[in-house]
């Protein structure tokens, strides 16, 4: 079994075949991942269901957490492109919050997947092109654009990372057992009123 310290740069697809190939290795994972979780899903697992050698896993995603938090980046990419914008009229807290709420209802199904998105979340899927945006970039381009700003200023790019970091934590509290569900799409609420009203 390959054994790697999780420290190298992964390899980024260039070749079509090549993002076929991950973005089914992708898939598989988000399957296994939703069965498994973290601890529990073996790589070698990904490898035989994916298709492709455990050497070739390894060069993309060096452990289980860059695994993960690539299949977090693909599902926050997944859920920008698929996010219309809010009807016209529509405040930016209730925007936001639709849309956050949304994505919790979406997470809350798969608690296995979603616990070991979270736990991964501080893993760099960017790899070294500096041009890419990070998961959380492109969250934060989304709440952005979903509460209407069209030019947002650093301070607005704060609130959309104060924002996120707080839609995180209660997403936790959920995943961990120590609130409801009703209480976490509560807190996103409140979080999303209190926040984004100067916005």
């Amino acid at each position: 079994m390959p054994r790697t310290n999780g420290e190298r740069t992964p390899a980024r697809p260039t070749s079509v075949r090549q993002h076929q190939r991950h973005a089914r290795i992708l898939r598989v994972a988000a399957r296994l991942g939703a069965e498994h979780g973290l601890e529990r899903m073996q790589m070698h697992d990904v490898a035989r269901e994916s298709g492709v050698a455990i050497a070739t896993l390894y060069r993309y995603f060096p452990s289980k957490p860059h695994l993960f938090a690539a299949v977090m980046h693909d599902q926050v990419l997944r859920m920008e492109a698929e996010t219309p914008p809010p009807p016209p009229g529509t405040e930016a807290a209730e925007a936001v919050g639709d849309l956050l709420t949304g994505a919790s209802r979406r997470l809350f199904e798969q608690p296995l997947l979603a616990l070991a998105m979270m736990q991964s979340g501080n893993v760099s899927t960017t790899g070294t092109d500096r041009r890419s945006r990070t998961t959380d970039e492109i969250l934060a381009d989304l709440v952005l654009q979903t509460a209407g700003v069209a030019e947002p200023t650093e301070r607005d790019r704060s609130v959309a990372r104060i924002l996120e970091q707080a839609w995180y934590g209660l997403l936790t509290t959920v995943l961990y057992e120590r609130a409801s569900h009703r209480e976490a799409l509560d807190g996103i609420r409140l979080a999303c009123r209190l926040l984004l009203r100067p916005v």
